[in-house]
């Protein structure tokens, strides 16, 4: 039977150290402020938006949010990015994805001053994970990365396999799983025998949004999952990507959904903050 990695758990204890830490930088005259900016009516966005407000909240950080009409052009959203880029109180600046197709999001997260990109999506943040060097971590590799630290799963020389291939979860996992001495493998929707790749797996992420589709006949015994899917079905549970209840007999270790991956998020949004708060205030 695996073991379950506990990320509610480890993301509490994880805030429980970043409210210290966020005491001592106050002591120091630093006043941590994170802003987010959220467009349109997306409900999914506005929980998470809501998880982060409560996560400042018990650190002790300042949090400000603007909710913005769908309408709003792209001249506006950049011109508000760049008055907030100025504000020497702001620390961190969040962009909310998604936003209304009308809007360029990479524009928008390249026009986020790169020392105040908490979410790790300004191409200055990403070349340098690729380079090796210190930076902004996306919230849900660094949260993972994490899990593996507090389970003493080691990466070095072990095959990697990653499910989905997006800009938020699967290609700056991949450099970070890289960085590790890990081999990794990508797969997406047009990699063929995907059943034969994941058997090869000592480490297998899925991060693809479709429920229940890592089957314990794709796995091999002893193998760990990482499963980043969040899909509601129609009953409304939410589910991962994986069979939970079958694939957990073969695992050795293995995050539930929900508990696993997503508090663990929102924790390392919390880190980067603050970590911003303090290079900026050297």
């Amino acid at each position: 039977m695996a073991v379950i990695i506990d990320g509610k758990e480890l993301a509490k204890k994880t805030r429980q150290n970043l409210k210290i830490e966020c005491e001592e930088l106050k002591k120091q005259g630093i006043n941590p402020k994170l802003v987010v900016i959220m467009v349109g009516e997306n409900q999914a966005s506005k929980i998470y938006v809501r998880n982060k407000s409560k996560a400042c909240e018990e650190v002790g950080i300042e949090y400000e949010e603007y909710l913005l009409d769908d309408k709003i052009t792209q001249k506006d959203l950049i011109e508000l990015i760049e008055k907030l880029n100025k504000d020497k109180t702001v620390n961190g600046i969040l962009l909310q994805s998604p936003i209304p197709s009308n809007l360029d999001i990479n524009e928008a997260f390249r026009t986020i001053d790169y020392k105040k990109d908490v979410d790790g999506f300004h191409p200055m943040n990403v070349g340098k994970l690729v380079l090796g060097q210190d930076t902004f971590v996306s919230c849900t590799p660094y949260g993972i990365m994490r899990m593996f630290e507090e389970y003493n799963i080691d990466l070095s020389g072990k095959n990697v396999v990653i499910l989905g291939r997006s800009n938020i979860v699967g290609k700056p996992l991949s450099q970070c799983c890289l960085n590790k001495n890990a081999t990794i493998t990508v797969c997406h929707s047009n990699t063929k025998n995907i059943e034969e790749i994941t058997k090869k797996a000592d480490i297998l992420i899925s991060a693809i949004g479709k429920s229940h589709f890592v089957k314990s006949d794709m796995v091999r015994n002893g193998v760990v999952i990482i499963d980043v899917g969040i899909n509601r079905g129609e009953d409304k549970k939410i589910t991962g990507d994986v069979d939970f209840e079958n694939v957990k007999n073969k695992a050795s270790y293995i995050t539930p959904v929900p508990g696993g991956v997503g508090p663990m998020t929102i924790a390392m949004l919390i880190n980067n903050c603050l970590k911003a708060a303090k290079e900026q205030n050297r």
